[in-house]
């Protein structure tokens, strides 16, 4: 039944979430990522196929997945980059490529393929860090200079987005937005003084010390309430979840110090080992078949755009700091996208900011540039010695 939880759609959901990474693993030269495996097991699944699960039915696990999607994105989040070359280049890569969009995008609306600028441009915008990193270090990508650039771009491309996200399309007037920022503000500083409180506590700093490794795991269901919490609260007073899951996750790594990466391994087992496979599966049991289907152009169209707005500008904005092959496989990377696109297509579909056609057309280009971007860059080659920066 549409809307409540039912076990046995849960059933076919996990069994897409199991047979994805075993695919994966039993087929190390296959190009696919496991997200592609999840998001078409969702569409074998779905009700447009095998009708052996619906949407409706694991929603609300699917928006907790939501939430631990941008949560473990903030959580990655080193600031510390924006203060270095490599970020500061990413940042601006970033807004030449919102700039491109913007104007792509208005083009498209003008000729009415396209009902609201802004879900669609951003979608543009984005990179796919998270499903990119295994693809690098394998292609011995994420060595020397060319790492740092790549792993700075890929931040940025994760990062401006879903800021881009929150402030423009969770929020419906000046009002709910300022809430929602107010709310953040004062998450901040509630986690502050209540690690202070723990630190200072005596017993409690205690209990909370002893807790973190035992089956109490105190600190990873502190976290964990604390985003059921937002996803409630936000649901209730139609607030803005996205916002506040990700800079819950980047305040979440500065509180717990010197345990981040404990506990970030502790998140990546529940969220990736069960919220986020659902939010994926999910995502492709809702994807619009019949639309893809009547208008393939249009996603061949998106296809192009990523690599021309996202990508190129890697060509300009790097000179001077990465030779050209290298600046080629930058261009690459941070032209491919999927996982922020697909949350970014699902909360345009839900709050009526996108069309379901395009949202259709954008995740179907993400899953192409997944599959065809990263296998290039990797073809071209890991740097060498030979490829030092060009002199200014």
């Amino acid at each position: 039944m549409d809307g409540v939880l039912a076990v046995d759609d849960l059933v076919a959901v996990f069994v897409v979430a199991l047979l994805a990474p075993i695919v994966v693993g039993l087929a190390p030269r296959l190009p696919v990522p496991q997200v592609v495996l999840l998001l078409v097991g969702g569409i074998l699944i779905g009700p447009d196929v095998l009708g052996l699960s619906s949407p409706g039915s694991v929603q609300v696990l699917a928006d907790v997945g939501l939430g631990f999607v941008f949560l473990l994105a903030g959580y990655e989040v080193d600031l510390r980059l924006f203060g270095e070359d490599a970020g500061r280049r990413a940042v601006l890569a970033w807004f030449v490529s919102l700039a491109l969009a913007a104007a792509a995008v208005g083009v498209l609306a003008a000729t009415g393929l396209v009902r609201a600028v802004v879900p669609v441009a951003l979608g543009l915008t984005t990179t796919a860090l998270g499903t990119l990193l295994p693809v690098l270090r394998e292609g011995g990508l994420l060595t020397g200079r060319l790492g740092r650039y790549l792993l700075a771009a890929g931040g940025v491309g994760e990062l401006f987005p879903v800021l881009a996200i929150a402030l423009f399309l969770g929020t419906q007037n000046r009002f709910t937005a300022l809430a929602s920022l107010a709310a953040v503000a004062v998450l901040a500083v509630l986690l502050g003084l209540a690690r202070r409180a723990v630190r200072e506590g005596g017993r409690l700093a205690t209990v909370v010390a002893l807790g973190q490794h035992s089956t109490a795991q105190i600190t990873l269901r502190a976290t964990i309430l604390l985003l059921i919490t937002l996803i409630a609260v936000t649901d209730e007073f139609h607030l803005d979840a996205v916002l506040g899951a990700f800079l819950a996750g980047v305040v979440l790594r500065r509180w717990v110090g010197a345990a981040s990466p404990e506990l970030e391994s502790k998140l990546d087992a529940v969220g990736y080992g069960f919220f986020i496979p659902i939010f994926f599966v999910y995502s492709g049991m809702g994807l619009d078949l019949d639309a893809i289907a009547e208008a393939p152009l249009r996603v061949v169209l998106f296809f192009g755009l990523m690599l021309a707005v996202r990508g190129l500008p890697a060509l300009l904005v790097y000179r001077g700091a990465l030779p050209l092959r290298q600046r080629a496989q930058t261009a690459l990377i941070t032209a491919t996208a999927l996982p922020v696109l697909v949350a970014l297509a699902e909360i345009g579909v839900r709050n009526g900011t996108m069309l379901p056609e395009n949202a259709a057309a954008l995740v179907g280009a993400g899953v192409l540039t997944v599959l065809v971007f990263p296998a290039a860059a990797v073809a071209l080659g890991p740097p060498s010695g030979a490829d030092a920066p060009h002199p200014r």
